[in-house]
């Protein structure tokens, strides 16, 4: 992350006395634009929890997973640990991010209801909440019947 380093291979002619001196100059990532409005897609699993932010096109902006935070084995999965993303997760997109927000939670963790409720008190402006859990409509099909 920090500062790029960009090697110029052409000889500086300016410099007397130097045959093929190399110039190297440093350049800084540049800040992005304010965005106002984005997605925020919420993952809960029994395992982990996992937020992601982005803007109204899909590219990411932002994202935390409880696991990166340093939390390890059943804990990942807590509400403590998810309100914690979310406040990481604000943390990294003060500056630039979405303040409305659409949310999108998928999965079954203890981090669900959590997650939102740490979304609204890092004062972002939630205009919907949709649930993308997948369903199974028949399930898998049956074990084959013993035969004796």
């Amino acid at each position: 992350m920090g500062k790029k380093k960009v090697v110029d291979k052409k000889p500086e002619t300016e410099k007397a006395g130097k045959e093929g001196a190399v110039k190297v100059t440093s350049t800084s990532k540049k800040e992005g634009k304010r965005i106002d409005s984005g997605r925020i897609y919420i993952k809960a699993s029994y395992n982990n929890t996992v937020v992601t932010v982005t803007d109204a096109k899909g590219n990411v902006l932002a994202w935390a997973t409880s696991g990166s935070l340093g939390f390890s084995g059943p804990k990942k999965a807590t509400p403590f640990a998810a309100s914690k993303v979310v406040s990481a997760i604000a943390e990294k997109i003060a500056k630039t991010g979405p303040i409305e927000v659409d949310v999108i939670v998928a999965g079954v963790g203890a981090g669900r209801d959590s997650t939102i409720r740490s979304l609204v008190n890092a004062g972002f402006n939630i205009l919907s909440i949709r649930d993308v859990t997948p369903i199974p409509h028949n399930g898998p099909k049956p074990v084959k019947v013993r035969r004796i």
